[in-house]
């Protein structure tokens, strides 16, 4: 009694046991009820992924005691629980009981049974009783553990079945996303052998990224929703890198995916995919003065006056890093033009780039309808970001042919523009140059225009780029300053000839071109310099700066071939022979 009157004044109701009879058990009514706990469950998983019940934990719970109400009556669920538990015997059996036989549930190998309950169903499930209400006053359920059992079940049944179809699909390993996959799982590695469909035939150039993985650009340099996806195995496989052309099969893009697959690889750079694997690294190649000449004298073609003064006056070599700077309005448009026809005529071996940035729609246009070379171009309506990414893939593209042994060669217009763009692209880095451009956006550009060489193994980048001047902006003179001693070769274009009306409005004295002596034979050297010093002189004389550039046009213009003009002005002691 002592017991009990204790026991009332804490708030604790006797536990009242009942026997497999359903009787009550005085001893075990005499005895305080333990402090509820949470009683662990063995659990197991049918095929269809519904939890069940071990028969073994289902007979430990009847061992607990079951709670009451305040009459000391045992609670209808603690009843039921008892009941289940006498029905299926002592031993843990699984003779069904009556509930089991009205709503059967699935029998387990391992004695498991999934149980069918409704949501709320206590399910003999003992409950600690909240204090503050009364004896043996069931709590309400709580926000951060008040779920039913049947909620957390479902829960632990939905995570099951989401990992077992990852794994699934990890083993077809043909779920994945599409172009945006690469924000979502970058490098992920992509199954050919699920495809049983007819392959697609596909061909384009290697977008990589720095992830690993890449794209096949089917059309042109820019992306389209043609592109093709190729996965990190495939570019470590083969041995990919960006600027590769490649021809090989595809397969169509499933629901889930934005663009096609590659499915194998045919040829590499025109090569087979092994051969191509032992090819050399472009920065590992010997880089050389330029030593063999890119003439852009037309034999059938004796009045283009641009190529035969830029034969003479700043010569161009295999692997010639070239500065073409200009003012607004000099006519260097038309200069380039000029070059690109004369190199599509004396050297039709030449794998021949224009690349136009950040330029007029009709100057693209114009310039495409002009050679018959490759032309790259991104106009000034577009984004800087396509600027530069076009850019460069197309340098990529050219070291790729150079480590393949051909002699490249860019036109770039112009070097200035493309510098703005990656100011404008690039991350800033917090230090500004005058101009306001900053340090780490010269960088891209001069790494460019630094890939020009000519390789002693075997090839030859050769960039011609043009340089904006006295177009009044501070930035235009900072970038032009980076890259003037970068070059070894420059053509300065005069606006004062442009004003008048001459053309090509070069300075004769101002252009030059280094180490031309490689590119000359040594009786060819010595006219050019007696031709130099005479234009020099006449310039030192206090004459307009159109007199020596008219001079020497007048005597070329007698002569149908260099060769006999320097032969003759040797003779004469001048240009005006």
């Amino acid at each position: 009694d002592l017991v009990d009157l204790i026991l009332a004044t804490a708030g604790i109701t006797p536990a009242v046991a009942t026997d497999p009879t359903g009787g009550v058990n005085d001893d075990a009514a005499a005895a305080p009820a333990p402090r509820p706990r949470r009683r662990s469950r063995s659990t197991t998983t049918s095929t269809n992924g519904v939890l069940a019940l071990d028969a073994g934990a289902a007979g430990a719970e009847t061992a607990e005691p079951a709670s009451t109400d305040q009459s000391g009556d045992p609670s209808p669920s603690a009843t039921d629980a008892a009941s289940a538990h006498d029905a299926s015997g002592p031993s843990g059996s699984s003779a069904p009981s009556a509930d089991a036989e009205a709503n059967p549930s699935e029998e387990l190998d391992n004695g498991g049974t999934v149980v069918d309950q409704e949501p709320g169903e206590d399910n003999g499930r003992e409950r600690p009783s909240d204090r503050s209400q009364g004896n043996g006053a069931r709590s309400e359920p709580r926000g951060d553990g008040g779920e039913t059992l049947e909620g957390n079940r479902r829960r632990r049944r939905r995570g099951r079945e989401r990992n077992q179809g990852d794994r699934h699909f990890d083993r077809q390993g043909d779920q994945r996303q599409g172009d945006q996959r690469q924000g979502d799982r970058p490098g992920d590695q992509r199954s050919e052998e699920s495809w049983n469909g007819e392959p697609v035939a596909c061909s384009g150039l290697l977008d990589l990224r720095d992830e690993g993985y890449g794209f096949l650009r089917t059309k042109g340099y820019l992306a389209s929703k043609d592109d093709v996806y190729v996965s990190v195995k495939q570019v470590r496989q083969f041995g990919l890198r960006k600027g590769d052309h490649l021809t090989g099969t595809s397969r169509p893009a499933n629901r889930t995916e934005k663009n096609p697959a590659l499915l194998r690889v045919d040829l590499v750079n025109g090569r087979d995919p092994e051969e191509a694997r032992r090819r050399p690294r472009f920065e590992d190649l010997t880089p050389l003065f330029p030593d063999e000449r890119l003439r852009l004298e037309t034999p059938s073609d004796p009045t283009n006056m641009t190529a035969r003064i830029v034969d003479l006056v700043s010569p161009i070599g295999k692997g010639q890093r070239g500065l073409i700077v200009s003012p607004p309005k000099a006519g260097k448009t038309t200069i380039m033009k000029q070059i690109v026809k004369s190199i599509e005529a004396n050297n039709p071996d030449v794998h021949l780039m224009v690349l136009l940035v950040d330029e007029r729609p009709e100057e693209v246009t114009d310039m495409r309808r002009h050679t018959s070379g490759e032309v790259v171009a991104s106009t000034f309506d577009r984004p800087s970001d396509e600027h530069t990414q076009v850019a460069e893939l197309g340098i990529e593209r050219a070291k790729r042919l150079v480590e393949e042994g051909h002699d490249v060669v860019i036109i770039l217009d112009g070097i200035t523009r493309l510098a703005r763009a990656y100011n404008l692209a690039a991350p800033a880095t917090g230090r500004i140059m005058s101009g306001g451009i900053d340090t780490g956006a010269l960088y891209p550009p001069k790494k460019f225009f630094g890939a020009a060489r000519n390789i002693e193994e075997g090839g030859s980048l050769t960039i011609l780029a043009t340089a904006l001047i006295e177009t009044g902006s501070k930035m235009d003179e900072v970038i032009f300053e980076e890259f003037k001693g970068t070059g070894n070769m420059e053509l300065r274009l005069d606006r004062r000839l442009a004003e008048r009306r001459i053309y090509p409005a070069i300075d004769v004295d101002a252009s030059s071109t280094r180490h031309e002596e490689l590119l000359f034979d040594r009786k060819q050297l010595q006219q050019v310099w007696r031709v130099r010093r005479a234009l020099n002189a006449l310039s030192s004389d206090g004459a307009s700066p159109s007199a020596a550039l008219e001079r020497l046009m007048d005597g070329m213009r007698t002569f149908s071939s260099n060769d006999a003009f320097l032969a003759e002005a040797a003779k004469a002691g001048g240009p005006g022979a």
